[in-house]
């Protein structure tokens, strides 16, 4: 955690499902009095025994997080509304009233596949939209983020898990992002290049990564300053929408 302040990354996100539900505690621990110096955003909706979005449980939650945290978070998102969509839009009002009674300071949500909240009623706009990023993503659930994003009009849209969820993938050895993504002469490897590309697919402000390690970490800043070519990513998009279009075709064919 040192290593990320020394890097510039002040932002934390984790989940109160995570680490089996012991997240915030280990945070904590960890962090000890470095926490005040993060911006911590968390994520609720999982619960021991399922998904669940009722008021009475989203804010049972926000309480406990703030009590293991010992203040509120700095963001608070449901996490993967889309298991339960028919509580998407009263959820969606759970979390800014809490916002507004001091249980975060913003709001918003976390989604895999957005597909499934399109067309839901938001309340109003979310301060944070957290989508899928990356060379990993199905078109589909591309297109679907966008869509989301213009629906919800949010005040920041995030991405998460621009690698794919995990750095060891196949594809990061047999491909070189940095080839096709990146304006030549800059210094990248296929992991760094593939996190830089992952910042413009679909565009967004920010991105979560997981790491344990403070090399790696230290990569991803690193690819964050990278420059990427943006004609390159929109190639990229039309050829993964055709083809995603050929695959439909093909199918309904059969």
């Amino acid at each position: 955690m040192s290593t990320a302040l020394d890097a510039g990354v002040t932002g934390l996100d984790t989940a109160i499902s995570y680490q089996n539900f012991t997240a915030h505690q280990r945070l904590t621990e960890a962090a000890g009095d470095l926490l005040p110096r993060f911006d911590i955003t968390t994520k609720i909706g999982f619960f021991p025994d399922g998904h669940d979005l009722s008021a009475t449980r989203l804010r049972a939650a926000a309480e406990q997080i703030r009590s293991e945290l010992g203040r509120a978070p700095d963001t608070l998102l449901l996490h993967n509304p889309e298991r339960t969509p028919t509580g998407f839009t009263q959820a969606c009002q759970t979390m800014a009233q809490m916002r507004d009674e001091g249980l975060c300071r913003a709001w918003g949500f976390s989604t895999w596949n957005p597909e499934p909240l399109l067309g839901y009623t938001i309340p109003e706009p979310p301060d944070v939209l957290m989508i899928r990023v990356g060379l990993m993503v199905p078109t589909d659930v591309l297109d679907a983020a966008e869509q989301l994003a213009g629906q919800a009009k949010p005040v920041k849209l995030r991405g998460m898990a621009p690698l794919g969820g995990h750095g060891s993938e196949s594809a990061w050895t047999g491909v070189d992002p940095a080839a096709v993504f990146l304006h030549p002469g800059q210094n990248a490897n296929r992991i760094q290049a593939a996190v830089a590309a992952a910042l413009h697919l679909p565009a967004v402000d920010a991105v979560a990564a997981g790491t344990g390690s403070s090399d790696h970490l230290i990569e991803l800043v690193q690819a964050v300053r990278l420059d990427v070519d943006q004609h390159a990513i929109e190639q990229y998009r039309t050829l993964i929408r055709a083809r995603a279009s050929v695959a439909a075709s093909d199918r309904g064919a059969r």
